[in-house]
């Protein structure tokens, strides 16, 4: 089991290396004496982007990995409060929308305390998701979540759509009492309204099929990963959201098509003039083929970055031999680098490859509503995903 300073003394080290320089014995003799003195120690804003970083090449189910000297990360362990916080993703996605031309953006609030555990939490999976209502419109995946934000008090404006944007819900660490499966103490929750304004969205449009445009399907163009902790030296940061740019068969052969969230296949086939009850067909195969397409032509078409699969892969080629003429192994979890649309004529299928989890990393933590302690839901907006493993350093 690794101590608190040898998890420290490790990130030191990694630091040292990344920045090509050697160790500073201060720095060392600074960061124990916190730890002696305080049980924990607090990072220096260089090693917070070196360790972000390093956490996105390290996420070893991330197709995307090649941007990750790219990733601009922004400290603001300063702020505590839910309104605060919620300016500060607010600044966070204009910064990343960046007019479509989308920036990979790490923000980085207060860490857990040594003694309680607590931090300030965000609830949401993502910081821009679509609401779900049970036996009615909306990404069935947000239902339970759509539940406890009414609980809290918001309510869509109008009558219940396809895409009702989800407020942001934010709880303070505090020093409460906590409330109902909030995550064992802190402030009560709160939710902001989330302006549609800030949010930019892409109409999903076909460059042939006409009727795909009159769907009223849209997307939204930043995914904010919300719900993540960020490891970096022993120092847990359950508040760190970060964004790359979709895969557009992210947004086309699952969040649109996956069976338990929009389920557009059959309603695809029928516009393409297909049977969506043969079943030795491949209907599903063209109508995800074609919803695929209708998905990068209207990103590329409004100017939002969106990748292809097929340069996903390539772009993995790339991060992978560059890994390797640094000296550094390359590790991957080869069912989440797989796409999910013709996985076999990508290189990434052919590849073996170990699933290896190292620190700094990005991992899964309970959502704070969830009293049963079960595991967030998550699609993989690109695409920075791992899972605490036996023996990961973390």
């Amino acid at each position: 089991m690794y101590t608190l300073l040898e998890r420290a003394a490790e990130f030191l080290e990694l630091c040292a290396r990344e920045l090509d320089r050697p160790q500073d014995p201060s720095r060392w003799d600074q960061v124990r004496r916190e730890v002696e003195h305080r049980g924990t120690y607090t990072h220096t804003f260089e090693e917070l982007q070196v360790g972000g970083r390093v956490a996105w090449r390290n996420s070893t189910r991330c197709i995307g990995r090649l941007h990750w000297p790219s990733l601009v990360v922004r400290d603001h362990r300063n702020l505590h409060r839910p309104g605060e916080i919620f300016r500060a993703l607010m600044d966070h996605l204009r910064f990343a929308t960046n007019q479509g031309r989308i920036r990979s953006t790490l923000s980085i609030f207060p860490p857990a305390d040594p003694l309680t555990g607590r931090a300030p939490r965000i609830w949401n999976g993502k910081l821009v998701r679509y609401a779900g209502y049970p036996d009615g419109p909306g990404d069935p995946e947000e239902i339970p979540f759509t539940r406890i934000c009414r609980e809290l008090g918001w309510r869509p404006e109008g009558k219940p759509g396809e895409f009702d944007l989800l407020p942001v819900v934010i709880q303070g660490a505090g020093d409460g009492e906590g409330v109902p499966g909030g995550g064992g103490g802190g402030e009560e929750p709160q939710w902001f309204q989330l302006p549609r304004k800030e949010v930019l969205e892409v109409e999903i449009r076909h460059p042939r099929l006409p009727f795909m445009g009159e769907m009223g399907l849209r997307w939204y163009a930043v995914p904010v990963i919300t719900d993540m902790v960020l490891e970096l030296g022993g120092i847990e940061y359950p508040c760190a959201p970060f964004n790359g740019w979709f895969m557009g068969t992210e947004i086309g052969a699952r969040n649109l098509s996956d069976p338990d969230r929009y389920d557009l296949l059959p309603r695809v086939a029928l516009g393409m003039g297909l049977d969506p009850e043969e079943r030795t067909g491949l209907w599903r195969d063209r109508a995800m083929l074609e919803l695929n397409e209708a998905v990068l032509h209207s990103f590329r078409e409004d100017g939002v970055t969106v990748v292809d699969h097929h340069t996903a892969s390539r772009q993995w080629e790339a991060f992978a031999a560059r890994e390797r003429n640094a000296g550094r192994p390359v590790y991957g979890d080869w069912s989440w680098l797989v796409p999910p649309l013709s996985g076999s004529t990508s290189s990434v299928f052919h590849t073996e490859m170990e699933n290896r989890v190292l620190s700094p990393n990005f991992y899964y933590q309970d959502p704070p509503w969830r009293e049963d302690g079960g595991e967030a839901l998550h699609a993989c907006p690109f695409h920075i995903r791992s899972r605490r493993e036996e023996g990961a350093p973390a």
